[in-house]
């Protein structure tokens, strides 16, 4: 076997478990999250690292809006490799388990052994419910769309409901509130999965504007400027974000964009709010701040991140106003 084979991480399989009347916008959206991912990695050369699936007690089902789905795969009978669960929403007020569809997947569910990094549980709107009843739930902390929020915390006292949350990370779990929050959540784990630069790419062909977090509504540095629709500008965007260490210079950006370095400065204020160099040195500093939390040393994170000293990180860390210092950030975790 080529070595180069054995050093690529495996592809993760994600099933998505659809019952009879599931949300088209809970699947659908994070599907297509996941597609794009694969898309952008292979135009860049890179190997997929998703391999979608829809799985259901019965071959065929009726979705939400009345569509007809057929093929669908059983349930996995075992995992070969690492896997996400996801499960979604159905319509309700209150979430029907008395059908054996239903019960079918929750004796499933009840036979499984989640665990971070192996297979994990992903829910995305009323999923969660279907996990809380069966038992998936205990000792966990979720969330769950705002109209199941009291039946959640009923079917599973045990479980810290969280409410006012676009979604919530639990390892092995993974909720979200629901609908455009599942598309949330899929990118949030994008980006934990190939990183922030792939998930920003991701958001910007779905014309995600505003990428949410667990706690904040605060829009991602790597997707910052970036609301227009102006091709050779996310040109030069995605070309920054994948490698923001790299030696740039408004030319180099500007050969990127086919355009003269005059022009390209005139797009950048024009559709990005930002001059080149500026939108540089903020994707500079984000992946400082990366190194920095993943326990680099200040001189390491401004290595990768393309500063030339620890100086020039400095100063763009109180220039952009963050908090504190990048010694600060260096420093571990407390646990």
């Amino acid at each position: 076997m080529d070595p180069r084979q054995q050093q690529q991480p495996h592809r993760i399989r994600v099933v998505f478990v659809l019952l009879p009347g599931s949300l088209v916008l809970d699947w659908a959206g994070p599907a297509e999250a996941l597609r794009i991912a694969n898309q952008r990695l292979r135009a860049s050369g890179q190997p997929e690292r998703f391999a979608i699936e829809f799985a259901s007690p019965r071959p065929t089902s009726i979705a939400s809006v009345g569509v007809a789905l057929a093929g669908l795969a059983p349930l996995p009978a075992q995992w070969d490799g690492p896997g996400w669960v996801v499960l979604v929403g159905l319509p309700g007020d209150t979430i029907a388990i008395d059908n054996p569809e239903t019960q079918d997947l929750l004796h499933w569910l009840r036979g499984q052994r989640f665990e971070r990094g192996r297979v994990e549980l992903v829910t995305i709107c009323a999923g969660a419910v279907l996990a809380a009843h069966a038992g998936a739930l205990a000792g966990r902390r979720a969330t769950t769309h705002h109209h199941h929020l009291d039946e959640l915390r009923s079917v599973e006292p045990r479980c810290d409901v969280v409410s006012n949350r676009v979604f919530v990370i639990d390892p092995p779990l993974y909720s979200s509130a629901g609908v455009t929050t599942g598309i949330d959540l899929v990118l949030h784990r994008i980006a934990e999965t190939c990183g922030e630069a792939l998930a920003a790419q991701v958001a910007q062909t779905m014309v995600v504007a505003l990428r949410r977090g667990p706690h904040d509504p605060e829009l991602s540095p790597f997707l910052a400027h970036r609301n227009h629709l102006h091709a050779a500008l996310h040109r030069v965007q995605d070309a920054v974000s994948e490698q923001p260490q790299a030696d740039w210079s408004v030319p180099r950006m500007a050969d990127v964009a086919h355009t003269s370095a005059r022009h390209l400065t005139r797009l950048f204020v024009e559709h990005a709010g930002v001059a080149p160099l500026a939108y540089l040195r903020r994707l500079r500093l984000a992946a400082a701040q990366l190194a920095l939390a993943s326990g680099a040393s200040v001189t390491r994170a401004a290595e990768l991140s393309g500063f030339g000293s620890d100086t020039q990180l400095r100063r763009a860390w109180h220039q952009f106003g963050l908090p504190g210092s990048p010694s600060a950030a260096s420093a571990p975790l407390k646990t």
